[in-house]
């Protein structure tokens, strides 16, 4: 069994990364002197983060004690006091060191730009804004396909990899009908239920598909999702806090599942057994206060006795993607294939994302946009004669696809 790093999931993150500079070709090699000027923050931000056994929480400490690249140079140092304490021990500061020494930072950065992911560090303005509101978001996110499609609604499907037919056929239909709707499916692309729900949005193909995974980007996991994987970055997003390279080890799970959570707008349990992944994912959706249904099973199965204890504990119940429409606010709504409203400005998409999906007034958008009075109410303005909000009174709501 892997190593299991001690904490992953604390609240809260440190912005150390800092303003991030524009990305620019990697130097030709090396990872001492003059040629270290030319990388973005996030090109150290992937070497850090590719450090043994470095997740979440030991790179957020790393990242309070310094920026990204003075970090990495004390890395190359003698070992400072900071940089001990965050090591916890000799061994892995020994590990750390050596791996400063061998990693070449633009010979990984051009790696990725090889491979096509994309990096975004907190605090940037190409990090995922549902994530940079989130409690405990990632300091860098690798991400492969078009980030775009974080913007419409959103719905984590989850469920046990050892599902039944009719859990699979359930999440089948709801991915579908869902993605029909207009609504991203969300998934941590596993076996069983995950997968499910993903083939039938892609059935669909009327919405994006939204995939997190817990290993790097460059290792397809599990390997029976491989054509999945693939679909889902080709027709919406994959993306993750995890290294190129890293291996889908145990104790990254729970740190992706939080990202899941984070990214939902409401999950949908469909079959799980009382502990497990998906109650984990559960359990930090409560922490953000986001909406959680349980598919009822048969009685007598195993695999439903979570989603029994979810509906003894007052979750709704979902019977079919309605029900989750209706929590959504969207009820009744049928997608289009395409939208024919006209895109918004760069003001109006820093509305719509402040916005999500619940209602809100112009006072919570400017604090949470940072814009002027002026700003938003024009945008809103121009936003609702688009047709992407409606106004009544003082709140101002979403609108999903046309029919």
């Amino acid at each position: 069994m892997p190593a299991v790093e001690p904490e992953t999931g604390s609240a809260g993150a440190s912005t150390a990364a800092g303003a991030a500079r524009t990305p620019v070709e990697p130097a030709p090699a090396g990872t001492g002197g003059d040629a270290l000027s030319p990388l973005p923050v996030e090109a150290w931000l992937a070497a850090l983060a590719s450090l043994p056994s470095v997740g979440p929480a030991r790179l957020r400490a790393l990242l309070a004690i310094d920026q990204p690249e003075a970090v990495w140079t004390r890395l190359q140092a003698p070992p400072s006091a900071e940089v001990a304490e965050v090591a916890g021990s000799r061994d892995l500061l020994d590990r750390w060191r050596r791996a400063a020494r061998s990693i070449d930072v633009a010979l990984l950065w051009g790696r990725h730009r090889d491979l096509r992911v994309g990096v975004a560090a907190l605090g940037t303005p190409g990090y995922p804004g549902a994530l940079a509101r989130d409690m405990d978001p990632p300091a860098v996110v690798f991400h492969r396909g078009d980030p775009q499609a974080l913007c419409g609604p959103r719905v984590a499907i989850v469920g046990t990899r050892r599902c039944t037919r009719y859990g699979s056929d359930v999440a089948f239909e709801l991915g579908r009908d869902l993605a029909s709707a207009g609504v991203a499916v969300v998934s941590g692309l596993a076996l069983g239920i995950d997968a499910a729900a993903h083939a039938g949005a892609l059935e669909a193909g009327t919405a994006p598909l939204v995939g997190v995974v817990g290993n790097g980007l460059d290792r397809v996991y599990p390997e029976r999702n491989r054509a999945l994987w693939h679909a889902v970055a080709a027709s919406g997003v994959l993306l993750g806090e995890a290294p190129l390279g890293a291996a889908p080890e145990r104790w990254r799970f729970p740190a992706r599942n939080r990202i899941i959570a984070a990214l939902a707008d409401a999950v949908v349990v469909v079959e799980s057994h009382p502990a497990g992944g998906s109650m984990h994912t559960v359990a930090e959706a409560a922490e953000r206060d986001r909406v959680v249904l349980a598919v009822p099973g048969p009685v007598r199965s195993p695999a439903s006795d979570g989603c029994f204890d979810l509906l003894a504990d007052g979750c709704a119940p979902c019977r079919s993607a309605d029900d989750v429409l209706l929590a959504l606010g969207m009820s009744g709504a049928v997608a289009a294939p395409l939208d024919s409203r006209e895109k918004p400005d760069c003001l109006g998409e820093q509305v719509l994302e402040a916005l999500g999906w619940q209602p809100a007034d112009a006072e919570q958008i400017k604090e949470r946009t940072g814009l002027t009075v002026a700003q938003v109410a024009g945008a809103v303005e121009m936003l609702r004669a688009a047709g992407w909000v409606a106004v009544s009174g003082r709140w101002i709501e979403r609108v999903g696809l046309s029919r």
